[in-house]
């Protein structure tokens, strides 16, 4: 569920004056009063939360400690990157 911010449409209580944050559905209603005051509030827009574009490059993996392996033939895998054995087959 996402976490939508909120703030007061006038100075507020000492829970909403600096803005409030609420996990709630998608599917639900914008919240019109503070759950602590009820004055008067709206919800504001924020910056969208999205990792980095490179989060799986072999260099991130390996810097973290994984091991990336690739499909070398039917059972068989060869290491790309990490601390991991260079060949590993499965039957």
């Amino acid at each position: 569920m996402p976490i939508y911010e909120y703030e007061p449409d006038d100075q507020g209580c000492d829970y909403c004056k600096d803005g409030f944050e609420v996990m709630q559905s998608m599917s639900d209603k914008p919240l019109k009063k503070c759950p602590q005051c009820g004055r008067a509030c709206h919800r504001v827009l924020s910056v969208l939360a999205h990792p980095p574009k490179n989060i799986l490059s072999d260099a991130n993996l390996a810097d973290k400690g994984f091991t990336k392996y690739t499909r070398k033939s039917d059972g068989q895998y060869t290491k790309d990157v990490g601390p991991g054995p260079d060949l590993k087959t499965y039957e």
